[in-house]
């Protein structure tokens, strides 16, 4: 499979969010503040083209990366983990991927972290729609944690610069994100 142009699915991407996930008012944000937008990456990741840009542009953010997964929170992650599982097994990159839970469940094997199974010693990579706070991939690193998972760093579509890259810093994590919420003129 060709190398996709990094610049131009960054563009396209940019412009989808920019028409269809952004939105401007009075809303209140899971980490309990206010903001005068709204980012919601879920209009674009549940989409065709939002979908395949996403998983693109992580495939070749962690194509130098070792490592033996890649997933996230749920809700956020789910279709972005989707998608790059699909797309990483058409480009011959097979990668695993995963979602955590809020809570494991209390029925079944009552797992918190679902996908092919994981072991003590994998390196992850976490990913998520928007950031915050960084409150829901601290959780998801905390899960994986538990279970011996090692996350080497973390991926989002976009930063709010809202404290999410200060906190997961200062939890050992690296925040990446494809754009930063100035980049919107916000």
């Amino acid at each position: 499979m060709e190398k996709p142009n990094l610049t131009q699915l960054k563009a396209k991407l940019f412009d989808l969010l920019n028409k269809e996930a952004l939105q401007r008012g009075k809303f209140v944000l899971s980490s309990g503040l206010e903001s005068n937008y709204y980012l919601d990456g879920r209009v674009v990741t549940l989409s065709p083209q939002g979908a395949y840009l996403v998983a693109s542009i992580i495939l070749e953010m962690v194509r130098d990366d070792a490592l033996d997964a890649l997933g996230g929170p749920t809700l956020g992650a789910d279709p972005i983990v989707g998608a790059v599982a699909a797309l990483s097994q058409i480009a011959g990159c097979p990668l695993k991927t995963f979602i955590v839970r809020k809570q494991a469940k209390e029925h079944g094997r009552q797992q918190q972290v679902e996908g092919p199974a994981l072991k003590k010693g994998d390196r992850v990579v976490l990913v998520d729609d928007v950031a915050t706070s960084g409150k829901a991939i601290l959780e998801a690193k905390a899960a994986l944690d538990k279970i011996g998972v090692i996350s080497q760093k973390a991926i989002v579509i976009v930063d709010r610069n809202q404290g999410a890259f200060e906190n997961l810093d200062r939890a050992g994590l690296k925040l990446e994100s494809i754009f930063k919420i100035a980049d919107f003129g916000l």
